[in-house]
């Protein structure tokens, strides 16, 4: 059976509407009103072989702290529910992921606790439209919607675009792993409970 979730949030400064599946093949239609953060939505998405749709309204003319990081809050709480009890699943994965001279890190703990360490290290303050610093701001808010433990570091790299992009595809590899179901069935704590 396959994991999927639709998570709907309206606020007065964002509209968003989010369908995943984790068991997909990667496919993803992405409407946020940003370029280069829609290109890393999908590429998050490949790389964690997940079916993602997500569109987004939201203030951009103010600017867009509130679309990445509502979207990422959203696309937690996705997961989230498509995860459910997490019973069975591998609950942490990490990965490094090379994107030409650029290395990063990251490394999930699916355990029910939301919190996020980031050390997204970039020259330019923008990397095609989006906003750089903003990254972090979406880290942290997926970590929260997800009840997940996310740590992400870039660890080499000239390019900006190729930092971002690694850090966005190693959170999908490291999303996957910790995603995965076992063979066992039980809920992945001491607690007994996620």
């Amino acid at each position: 059976m396959k994991r999927q979730a639709r998570v709907r949030r309206q606020t007065r400064e964002t509209s968003i509407e989010a369908m995943l599946t984790i068991e997909g093949q990667g496919r993803a239609e992405v409407d946020t009103g940003i370029g280069f953060f829609d290109h890393m939505l999908k590429a998050l998405a490949m790389h964690g072989s997940f079916d993602l749709t997500l569109r987004c309204q939201g203030d951009l003319e103010v600017d867009q702290h509130h679309t990445v990081e509502d979207c990422g809050l959203v696309l937690g709480m996705a997961l989230a529910q498509a995860l459910g009890e997490r019973r069975g699943i591998a609950r942490a994965g990490y990965f490094l992921m090379p994107m030409d001279e650029a290395l990063a890190m990251a490394a999930v703990d699916l355990g029910g606790r939301g919190m996020a360490v980031a050390e997204v290290r970039v020259r330019a303050a923008r990397v095609g439209d989006l906003e750089a610093e903003l990254v972090v701001d979406f880290l942290e808010a997926l970590a929260r919607g997800a009840g997940a433990n996310v740590h992400v570091r870039t660890v080499v790299g000239r390019s900006s675009h190729h930092k971002i992009e690694a850090v966005f595809k190693a959170l999908g590899r490291a999303l996957q792993a910790a995603c995965a179901r076992g063979s066992r069935g039980y809920i992945p704590s001491t607690k007994g409970l996620l």
